[in-house]
């Protein structure tokens, strides 16, 4: 099993593309529901945030007001860059959590190592999954998750349909829809950084095509293959010399 780092911008039709994996039967790990999570009263995130940003940023029930948090955060780096440093270690937590039951849940389906060697399409059934998607918003701006990824993927779409997308969806003017795409880092960019690019700048038909046919490839890839039969092998090996040891030196009944 393996992580696919998966990002996109503002508009772009990430979420949309996300949706396409999860049909075809994907694991997908969402940063975004994890970064709402974490922020949660009661979580050490919670109180350093309202120690670092004050009280003004709590609603009545005590959970952090998003909006008033991302206005106060929207133009000033240097406060952009301390509720990251609150938050991210926290975060990334989480996804290594989420990784883990997701890899323990292969390892579960795996069976023993007799039904392994018995059955080696075990290594590819659909109980198991080949690959394991994490939605990372800020893959690329942050890096610190970039070397756990096998694969990078980009959902991308040209600056004039990313604009005319977010202004029809938020309902804004053209200033403020501009402003808000360059507060990110531009699509451009993270394409030319990723390993695999969706253009999602056309109909909907192709970006789904699209989805379908990278899914495939990740699913036929024989990444890690090595490393799999070298542990099949390390536990085919405990298992023969605990037979050894049992069949040899304990005494028969």
């Amino acid at each position: 099993m393996f992580l696919v780092g998966l990002t996109g911008g503002i508009a772009s039709g990430k979420s949309s593309v996300i949706q396409v994996f999860q049909q075809l039967g994907c694991a997908v790990i969402d940063v975004d529901v994890i970064a709402r999570h974490v922020v949660q009263p009661g979580y050490p995130a919670h109180r350093r945030i309202v120690e670092a940003f004050g009280t003004e940023v709590l609603l009545e029930n005590g959970d952090i007001d998003r909006k008033v948090l991302g206005d106060l955060i929207f133009n000033q780096p240097d406060r952009r860059h301390l509720l990251n440093s609150i938050t991210h270690p926290e975060i990334c937590k989480e996804m290594m959590k989420e990784t883990f039951k997701f890899f323990l849940r292969v390892s579960y389906s795996s069976g023993c190592v007799t039904s392994l060697f018995r059955n080696n399409n075990s290594l590819g059934s659909r109980s198991r999954y080949r690959y394991v998607i994490l939605d990372i918003p800020l893959l690329f701006e942050t890096k610190k998750l970039l070397k756990y990824m096998k694969h990078t993927v980009v959902v991308y779409c040209d600056r004039d349909t990313q604009l005319a997308r977010l202004m029809q969806r938020n309902n804004l003017n053209r200033d403020d829809a501009e402003a808000r795409i360059k507060a990110q880092l531009p699509l451009k960019d993270k394409a030319r950084m990723a390993r695999h690019v969706l253009d999602n700048s056309g109909e909907w038909s192709v970006t789904k095509r699209q989805v379908v046919l990278l899914h495939a490839e990740l699913e036929r890839s024989l990444e890690y293959l090595p490393l799999r039969l070298g542990v099949l092998t390390g536990l085919a090996g405990i298992a023969s010399l605990l037979y050894l040891l049992t069949h040899y030196l304990l005494p028969s009944p």
